[in-house]
């Protein structure tokens, strides 16, 4: 029997197993004993990586900077987490905890997936280059699989066939998770002078309309189109283009 959900166990698998598993109540129904000053807890683990995601960006993430932030060394960080990729699990699960699911809306069911996945989108950019600790993830963490429940029962409330659904959150979660894996690496870049003029749109849109009308008629053409939108424009036309094919489904 677990303790608490992040808690008891003898070792990690234990514990990771545990939090794969519904809620004890008769357990969790009960206070839970006070953690003794100076322990590391899997909760300090988590706050600890989002803290060096959010200002250091996920690919300075190691075990070995997370074990310096929590001023231990890295072997001590396994008694709490089986490897990389169960904290990877851990740092979306937080993040999942945070999306607030809507009573599936027959009425409006692209309107309620376009909001579950842009709060998603929101998340992930709070915390930059995180969205890749979503790819090739297997949902198994309950708070992963609570947003994966409630975007197949809005799906389904939306008339669409169990199996669109099924592939059609993979494909709306990959995109949203590929977009703000994108739009962390553009501003990682654009701390770099050198790498500016690459990341400036209206210099592209010059070179576009630079180029032999002859050889390109089409990118000369539609220049501004190409380079258009504002803020999150091509994340909502994407994401609405993805429901209207599951909706025609």
């Amino acid at each position: 029997m677990f303790v608490s959900r992040y808690g008891g166990g003898v070792n990690p698998r234990e514990r990771r197993a545990a939090r794969h598993q519904p809620p004890n109540r008769e357990v969790d129904d009960h206070p839970r004993p006070r953690r003794r000053t100076g322990l590391i807890t899997v909760e300090q683990v988590i706050d600890t990586a989002m803290d060096v995601i959010a200002t250091e960006g996920y690919e300075a993430l190691t075990m070995r900077r997370l074990a310096t932030g929590l001023d231990t060394g890295p072997a001590s960080l396994y008694a709490h987490v089986v490897n990389k990729a169960d904290l990877d699990e851990l740092l979306i699960g937080r993040l999942c905890a945070e999306l607030v699911l809507p009573e599936p809306d027959p009425a409006a069911w692209q309107e309620q997936i376009h909001g579950v996945c842009s709060q998603l989108r929101d998340q992930y950019l709070k915390y930059p280059g995180i969205s890749r600790a979503a790819l090739a993830l297997c949902p198994t963490d309950l708070e992963t699989m609570r947003v994966t429940e409630g975007m197949l029962a809005i799906l389904l409330a939306g008339d669409v066939t169990p199996q669109a659904a099924a592939w059609g959150i993979d494909a709306l979660l990959l995109y949203v998770a590929a977009y703000c894996l994108e739009a962390s690496i553009v501003r990682q870049r654009s701390a770099h002078d050198d790498a500016a003029w690459v990341l400036d749109r209206d210099e592209l849109r010059r070179r576009f309309t630079a180029l032999p009308a002859e050889t390109f008629p089409h990118l000369t053409r539609h220049a501004a189109e190409l380079t258009g939108g504002e803020g999150h424009d091509r994340f909502d036309f994407t994401l609405t283009l993805m429901t209207d094919g599951l909706g025609h489904r």
